[in-house]
């Protein structure tokens, strides 16, 4: 099978890269935004990304199953799903704001083997696969192995979210609570943040309110560089998940993050 990875992996990033002149094409430019019924904006770029990178998959692998954001699921009981994010980051793509990113996941019998997030506009790229260092491109040379940053106390981390409006009130309680407790926090990035944490930058992530197609791309990223990603009960992350996510630098600061989730909870 991981031949067969190597393959996946190979056409994501075929795909990543059709997604970034597509998405570019349309970014700061006028478009019509839409409300879904979740009231989230979609935009004619979020539809034909997805559209596009669909027919790619079909033609290539027609036995495979997609699930994506705007275009629902299709074959999902197949061995292999793939997982579209075509515009992670749609307010910031609308706002004007280059760190949206494009999201795929490739899923064995439900669990993710492949990740990639995406950058269109900053140009870089994670790109993580089972039992393989997650690689990184920035456009300053060949992809490199990346590594996550060894951090391993709550109290020495970075930790970042992208909004605080994603937490119901009582989640908010929590990662109030819990984010108070690390060195600094800090706002912002959607699906780019993931990658900091890939990258050593940053240590830890809380988040809710994610759907499979925000996180299941994560995982392979953040386990390749040495991460720790999981639900907010520290179980693995699955297309049945609760959106609750937290991804961490390292196994123990993982652990104590999770703890001091459940006791804020408490």
């Amino acid at each position: 099978m991981a031949e067969g990875r190597l393959e996946l992996a190979g056409f994501a990033a075929t795909l990543a890269d059709e997604a970034r002149g597509l998405s570019r094409r349309w970014f700061r430019t006028p478009v019509a935004i839409d409300t879904k019924p979740d009231d989230s904006p979609v935009t004619v770029a979020d539809r034909e990304v997805e559209a596009a990178l669909r027919r790619r998959i079909a033609e290539r692998f027609p036995e495979h199953g997609i699930f994506g954001e705007e275009h629902g699921r299709d074959r999902t009981e197949s061995e292999i799903v793939w997982v579209i994010d075509p515009i992670d980051g749609t307010r910031s793509f609308i706002s004007g704001w280059p760190v949206y990113g494009m999201l795929l996941a490739v899923l064995e019998r439900g669990v993710p083997t492949v990740g990639v997030i995406d950058m269109p506009v900053l140009g870089e790229r994670w790109t993580g696969r089972a039992g393989a260092p997650t690689l990184h491109a920035d456009g300053s040379g060949p992809e490199r192995p990346c590594r996550t940053r060894d951090c391993r106390r709550l109290a020495d981390a970075t930790v970042y979210t992208t909004s605080p409006d994603a937490f119901d009130e009582a989640g908010l309680r929590v990662f109030e609570t819990v984010s108070r407790q690390a060195r600094t926090r800090r706002f912002g990035g959607d699906c780019y943040i993931y990658g900091l944490v890939a990258s050593g930058h940053i240590d830890l992530v809380i988040e809710a309110g994610l759907q499979p197609y925000d996180y299941l791309a994560m995982q392979p990223v953040i386990e390749g560089a040495g991460g720790v990603i999981t639900d907010w009960e520290g179980k693995p992350l699955t297309m049945e998940s609760d959106g609750r996510v937290v991804a961490a630098a390292t196994a123990d600061l993982h652990a104590e993050t999770i703890a001091a989730i459940a006791q804020a909870a408490a």
